[in-house]
């Protein structure tokens, strides 16, 4: 039985409880770990996809538009929008909520945006508890939307079961955007704007490079402003979800692995960090690097053996 009310009320669906718990998990609160110890044997059951790409390419329209097809599908579905970080508050800059305008009214969709806070690729080191939350309160397909920040954003693979790829027409150099890193991580890729110029050579493009591979990833073409093609990729997520469900410990095992490296890595750095600031030959080698009398590479590792002999 929970012993905070806040984990009983989210359980039980309360939406409040579910919005509180989530922000003090992203915030990480005093009461986020007991949150998280309470209902961590609750969680497996959802399966979680991943869009990303470039800024602009249409992810939060798109993610609006899926919604109700995935609902159709029989799915009870929640959203998480990464949004870049506010420098003055720290909060989620974007509000991609309001790009989603036709579901903000569905009692059953629940909707939250998270700052990145820095986070490498853009993801926010508190989206793993976030969907941990969701997965508890009953929802079992979490769609994740990341900030679009430059053409490496692979870090959500990461976090999710499926990883969806958007491209737009007519941002610049198409094979240069295609090449930039989000190759190799996509289940599926999709050429968003479809309705628009240019999409034709770009769907070209992406079947040349990455329609042969071995993988032979579904490449598909919709348009989050007509509804054209929203439907298939609605269901080429169902059906890569319900083939890979035999597998899903394996990926879960990995997924947690590299959480849990993340989190040790954290806690060496934090600690490290500390120790640097009380080491007293930290500085003395910082002044013989200024007096040039020391290469970095030389006292990086001076500094590292005299802190872990």
């Amino acid at each position: 039985m929970p012993v905070l009310p806040i984990v009983k009320g989210l359980v039980q669906g309360d939406r409040r409880s579910l919005a509180r718990a989530i922000s003090i998990v992203d915030n990480q609160e005093p009461e986020s770990r007991q949150i998280i110890k309470e209902i961590f044997e609750k969680t497996g059951k959802a399966r979680t996809v991943g869009f990303t790409g470039p800024g602009g390419a249409g992810k939060s329209s798109l993610v609006g538009r899926l919604i109700p097809e995935c609902q159709a599908l029989g799915h009870k579905v929640a959203v998480l929008a990464v949004d870049p970080t506010s420098p003055i508050t720290g909060g989620a800059i974007l509000g991609d909520r309001v790009r989603m305008l036709g579901s903000l009214d569905d009692e059953k969709v629940f909707m939250r945006s998270m700052a990145s806070r820095g986070a490498v690729g853009g993801v926010s080191k508190s989206l793993r508890n976030a969907i941990r939350v969701l997965d508890a309160a009953g929802y079992d397909l979490i769609l994740v939307e990341s900030v679009g920040a430059g053409q490496l954003e692979i870090e959500i693979t990461k976090v999710v079961d499926l990883t969806v790829v958007l491209f737009t027409p007519n941002t610049g150099d198409n094979v240069q955007a295609v090449k930039a890193g989000l190759t190799e991580v996509g289940d599926i890729y999709v050429v968003n704007k479809a309705d628009i110029d240019g999409a034709g050579p770009l769907y070209n493009i992406l079947v040349d490079m990455i329609g042969d591979t071995e993988r032979r990833p579904p490449i598909l073409k919709t348009s989050a402003k007509t509804g054209k093609g929203v439907r298939e990729l609605a269901q080429h997520i169902d059906k890569l979800l319900k083939e890979r469900s035999i597998n899903y410990k394996v990926r879960e095992r990995k997924m947690l692995e590299d959480e849990l490296k993340d989190m040790v890595s954290d806690i060496v750095s934090q600690k490290v960090a500390s120790m640097l600031k009380e080491n007293k030959k930290y500085s003395a080698f910082i002044d013989k690097l200024a007096r040039k009398e020391i290469d970095p590479y030389m006292a990086a590792d001076k500094v590292a053996a005299s802190l872990f002999k």
